[in-house]
This record gives structure tokens, sequence and C-alpha cells, in this order.
């Protein structure tokens, strides 16, 4: 901490697990949360992060981030490790040690770049402050038996060490906080603190006009995310067969994503690949919301396992009708009947019955897609929520 005209400044690093132009929920948060956190000049920002997909090595964003994404590969998909051959990633990882932070912020316990900045801040004489953000509800479950096995592994031993050597541990919904509570600390302080959505921004976003075209005498439901196992759309494609055929041949599914599951859930899509059921492929930010608003009804399918579905949130904020799991944040956002189905698990015939539901009653369609963007509104605030960052930030410098 230094003082430059009698404003404290806060040197502060994130190592986040992806950063953009990587596409998720996560590298959403960070960026949004660094735009938000960064028009307060009292905090000095950077990120350090895997160049993954390759992009520029060094920028600047926003009031004076300085982003550092270093040599990095995916030992499997969605995981990235450092390149510790590349002379480069070197370079770049001990240039920071010429920098005196004051905060080093992790985010999701099984990234490696969360442990790498769990040991930059640790191993070293003059030891820095460590907040750590969780963003799973969950371990690892992915289609790889070994894979989930050894996520697991790592989750008990190196995923525990950095929860309790944390100085302070924030969950981004209660889900989460449930899921270290029960299986990494018992500490019921944690503190919730919910991400923010930029209103005004998807605001502004069109929708799709080819997709409304295309599809205007159907019934369009829709998913954006990340085509991986614990995302639930195998469930969801095995729930659009399900619904009765004068129903499904006036109903398309459109999934928009990639993802290691991309061939397996076409393989599964049937007869009705291309014929009811439609992939999008990667999309970009607008791209995909503009996909969301030409749709009816948005579908969030997940198994256990995300904190808190960034594009559920968005879904709403676009004042969609929403058909949700309960996991991955569902049961947070979703009242039943209220802003959106909820149902009881994300089994095939559950999501069904809940697209079945609002076919059915058109008037409840309407109504949960509006009290789902009052509810955004409401509660989903980024300045709210940097200020309570904010409060963490100083008392645990000060401290």
């Amino acid at each position: 901490m230094i003082v430059l005209r009698g404003i404290m400044i806060f040197n502060i690093i994130i190592f986040p697990g992806y950063y953009v132009p990587h596409i998720g929920g996560l590298e959403t948060h960070v960026d949004e949360f660094v735009k938000y956190l960064s028009e307060d000049k009292e905090f000095n920002i950077y990120i350090f992060v895997p160049n993954i997909p390759k992009y520029k090595e060094f920028e600047v964003r926003y009031n004076n981030v300085k982003v550092y994404r270093y040599p990095a590969f995916e030992i499997i998909p969605n995981y990235p490790v450092p390149n510790i051959l590349s002379i480069k990633f070197w370079k770049m990882f001990f240039s920071l040690y010429k920098i005196n932070f004051d905060v080093v912020m992790t985010r999701t316990r099984f990234f490696s770049n969360t442990l790498l900045g769990f040991l930059f801040a640790k191993l070293r004489l003059s030891k820095i402050k460590v907040i750590h953000v969780e963003h799973g509800s969950a371990f690892v479950n992915v289609s790889s038996r070994l894979t989930n096995k050894i996520a697991y592994i790592y989750d008990k031993t190196i995923g525990k060490l950095i929860f309790r050597e944390s100085d302070c541990v924030i969950a981004i919904s209660k889900s989460v906080k449930d899921f270290i509570l029960e299986n990494f600390l018992d500490d019921p302080n944690i503190p919730v603190i919910y991400r923010g959505i930029e209103i005004e921004y998807i605001d502004n976003i069109p929708e799709d006009k080819e997709i409304k075209e295309k599809f205007k005498d159907k019934i369009k439901l829709c998913f954006v995310g990340r085509l991986y196992r614990w995302k639930g759309v195998d469930n969801l494609i095995k729930g659009y067969k399900l619904l009765p055929k004068k129903i499904r041949d006036r109903t398309v599914l459109i999934i928009v994503g990639y993802g290691e599951d991309l061939e397996y859930l076409k393989e599964l899509s049937g007869k009705y690949l291309n014929k009811g059921i439609y992939f999008t492929g990667k999309r970009d930010f607008k791209e995909a919301i503009g996909i969301v608003k030409s749709c009816d009804i948005y579908i969030h399918p997940s198994y256990r396992g995300g904190g808190l579905s960034t594009s559920l949130l968005q879904a709403m904020c676009c004042g969609k009708p929403v058909v949700a799991s309960p996991y991955e944040g569902g049961d947070e956002v979703v009242v039943d009947r209220k802003t959106g189905i909820l149902l009881m698990d994300n089994s095939p015939e559950e999501i069904c019955r809940g697209v079945m539901e609002f076919i059915e009653n058109r008037e409840l369609m309407v109504q949960c897609g509006k009290e789902a963007r009052r509810f955004i509104e409401e509660n989903f605030n980024w300045r709210v929520s940097v200020e309570r960052y904010k409060e963490i930030l100083r008392d645990l410098v000060k401290g």
C-alpha cells in the first residue's frame, strides 16, 4: 500500500482460470468486476492469466487495469496449465515480483492459475494477503471418470489447502457457500457476494433477426453455455424429444456454445439434428444475447456444479421466461411460477414438464418474463457488489 497525493493506493493482482476473450461466466464476472472496481483510483489492478485463446500478451483495459497473458495450454479441455518450458512464462511470472502487491485474488479452486496465485502470495519472505473467490458448487464432473477422480483428489488436498490458508474466502452464491461449508471449511461467516449484470449494455443489443425470421412460426427454446457434462444439455435434448409430437413439431431447440461434448450431443440429437435441434457453434457475447432475445423460452438444465449461471441471469435480464433446474444457482434466482418455472431436478421428464407448462399457459409465460427482468434489476447491481468487495479489501490490508 502506498499513499499518493493523500490517497491510499492498493495494488491488487487477480489470478483467474480464464479471462476475456475466452468466453464464459467466470470470464465476464472477472472482467465486469475489474471494470467497476477500477473506477475507484484507490485500487491499482493487475490480471495474470493463461493466454487462451491466443491474444495480446499485454493490454490495458478500462481505468488502467493491466492484463498479462502468459504462455499456456489445455492438458484437458477447459483446464489450462502454464507452459513451464517457455522462457517467456518465467520472465512474465518473475516480473511480478518487482511490484509491491497488497492482495492476491484467486478465483475457483481447481484451476492451476489459482494454485499459481496462491504460491505467489505465500512462498515469499513477506507474504501477501489472499482473497479466494469460489465459483463452484460441486466437484468436477466431466465425461472422463479418470479426470473426475484426479480432480476430486486435487480438491481434497490442494483445494482444501487453498481454502484453509486464504485470508478471506468469498462465495459467489449461496449454493457455493453451502458446498464450501460441507467440504472444506467450517465458517458460517463466509460472505456471499453476487455478481452484477450489465443491464444497459444488454438492453442495447438487438435480437437476432435471422433466427427470428427463420423460425417465425415456431416456439423457440434456447440454451447458451459451454457444452460439457455439468451443463445438462444431454437432458435438455432428451427432454425436447419427450415433448408431445404436436408440440414438438412446432418447437425448435437452439443450442448456443461449444465444448468437449459437442459431437456427442449432435449424435444424441439423432433425427432431430437440424430438423428441430440446431447447434449454432461458438458465438461472441453480443451474438449470443441476440439469439436469446429472438427466442421465446430459455432453458437452464444444469447438473450440480457451477456457482451461479451467468447465462441464466442474462436471459432473465432479457425478460425471457426461464425453465430452470435448481442447480448452478437456479433455486436462488428462480421463484416457481413467479420469475420462472423451477424444476425439482434436471431430469428430461422435469424439463419437458416445465416447457409444457409455459406453452400451455401463455399468460404465465409473459408474466414470468416480466418478473424475471424486475428481479435482476433489483438484485444484481455491480456497484452494490463492488462496494462490498472494497470493504473486504480495505479491512484485509489494514488489518
